[in-house]
């Protein structure tokens, strides 16, 4: 029976066990958070994002989650600057010229603040001047960094990004940093 993981990965955590970048390297990986041997992760997770990341020992089982062409929709909530108005939210939700073609459309939504949000290390940066917002995101891609080229591209760039779901998988009940077996 396959292994099944999920992670609430925290912010500058890489989505990674080692980091082979350099020797010497203090960055963290998931090995500062769990020690179990023959998971990987079913897709990556930016070392500046945080959230939901699954780990499983079943090649086929990770190939369905991450292969975009399975289209598991992915959920995320980010904390943009400013606050979208209906053209930019119209604008995500048919599709976002990006300089790697037209993404998808997406589902989005204003939301209020996340309930039960742990704070980030470091927190963001807060200006006076600007106000910012959260919307909810949930998209079928998985390019690079799409949800932040995304909202930057609609004039609300992304401040704080945390994936709350994959599928039917969700961080509820997790601590940043905690990770909890699931039957797959």
């Amino acid at each position: 029976m396959a292994r099944l993981i999920l992670f609430n990965k925290p912010f500058n955590v890489l989505s990674q066990f080692t980091d082979k970048g350099t020797l010497a390297s203090t960055r963290e990986t998931l090995s500062d958070y769990m020690d179990v041997p023959h998971v990987y992760p079913a897709g990556r997770l930016d070392r500046d994002s945080e959230g939901l990341l699954v780990l499983t020992d079943d090649g086929k089982l990770q190939a369905r989650i991450s292969d975009p062409k399975h289209k598991l929709a992915k959920t995320y909530w980010a904390q943009v600057e400013g606050i979208p108005d209906e053209a930019a939210l119209t604008a995500l939700q048919t599709g976002v010229d990006l300089n790697d073609g037209r993404t998808a459309p997406a589902k989005v939504r204003p939301i209020a603040e996340p309930a039960n949000l742990w704070p980030r290390n470091p927190p963001i940066r807060f200006r006076k001047s600007v106000p910012d917002s959260w919307v909810e995101l949930t998209i079928t891609e998985g390019r690079n960094r799409q949800v932040r080229r995304m909202t930057a591209a609609v004039g609300h760039p992304t401040l704080r990004l945390i994936r709350a779901r994959v599928g039917d998988w969700t961080l509820d009940g997790l601590s940043s940093g905690e990770w909890r077996d699931i039957k797959a």
